[in-house]
């Protein structure tokens, strides 16, 4: 049976260690805070009084901290005790160099470091739905994959070490310029007259339909779309479609006199961004 350790149990570890001691994997757990190490130990997982002690004693590192200086912090402390059977799962979203980084300096330790960057908030932690992206080599990705498939219902093995932590940027960079177009939307109900709750309500209703943005995310690739590619005339009618419902909300902006650069932004950018 695999032994799998956890560092970090705050708001998306806790829950996510949560998974792994509720399956049939060995856990054991560590936190600089007493109070879910409790709960873990409640849960059936051991504790461990630091972060050597932990390392000692499982096959599989899965580390959920808060930057990078911890990432390394803890990694440090690992490879002080580490045989040559551990693989190191970095689930905290650091910078894009350093999972190489780590995994240069604990392959001189004969650890495998995989990055693993999770999507889903507190929510999908507590139910096992996290989509995790996964960077490393398939002999790492092989021994993490026990323990991520406990925690995610979407594990993605994106390639080598480094492209779980790029992935999940790219996902990030769609989520919060979103959120930002959120904004936008939301102070043009709002001068309408318009409940921002109702519309809200409209969005995620319609949005668990579709996909949201997601729904125009199958090409394998950014290029110019050719004439007779099937994808041609899919794209054409959403442009069609989303230029003319982008002017009309401009020109209702002007005249509520709210300023939306995103969407004026977006009116020049859609049809050249779906390769039309």
């Amino acid at each position: 049976m695999t032994a799998v350790g956890f560092i970090g149990l705050g708001n998306i570890g806790r829950p996510m260690a949560l998974r792994l001691a509720a399956s049939d994997l060995d856990l054991v757990v560590y936190d600089v805070a007493a109070a879910p190490v409790e709960e873990l130990v409640a849960a059936g997982a051991r504790a461990a009084a630091s972060v050597a002690e932990l390392a000692a004693d499982v096959d599989v590192i899965c580390v959920m901290v808060r930057d990078d200086d911890q990432v390394r912090d803890v990694l440090g402390e690992v490879l002080g005790v580490s045989g040559d059977r551990q693989t190191v799962v970095i689930h905290s979203t650091v910078a894009t160099d350093t999972p190489g980084q780590l995994a240069d300096v604990a392959a001189s330790h004969g650890v495998k470091v995989v990055d693993a960057p999770v999507s889903g908030g507190p929510m999908g932690a507590a139910e096992g739905t996290l989509a995790i992206m996964v960077g490393g080599s398939d002999e790492a990705y092989a021994a993490a994959r026990p323990a991520l498939e406990v925690m995610g219902s979407k594990v993605v093995h994106a390639g080598p070490i480094g492209s779980g932590t790029k992935m999940k940027l790219a996902r990030n960079l769609l989520h919060f310029v979103a959120f930002t177009a959120v904004t936008e939307a939301q102070r043009l109900a709002e001068a309408a007259g318009l409940s921002l709750k109702d519309l809200g309500d409209v969005v995620r209703h319609t949005d668990a339909i579709t996909g949201g943005p997601g729904a125009i995310m199958y090409r394998e690739t950014t290029a110019p779309i050719a004439q007779d590619d099937f994808w041609h005339g899919v794209f054409t009618h959403v442009a069609d479609l989303g230029e003319k419902d982008l002017r009309f909300a401009t020109a209702l902006a002007d005249e509520l006199g709210v300023d939306v650069p995103l969407a004026d932004l977006a009116l020049t950018r859609l049809r050249p961004g779906l390769g039309l």
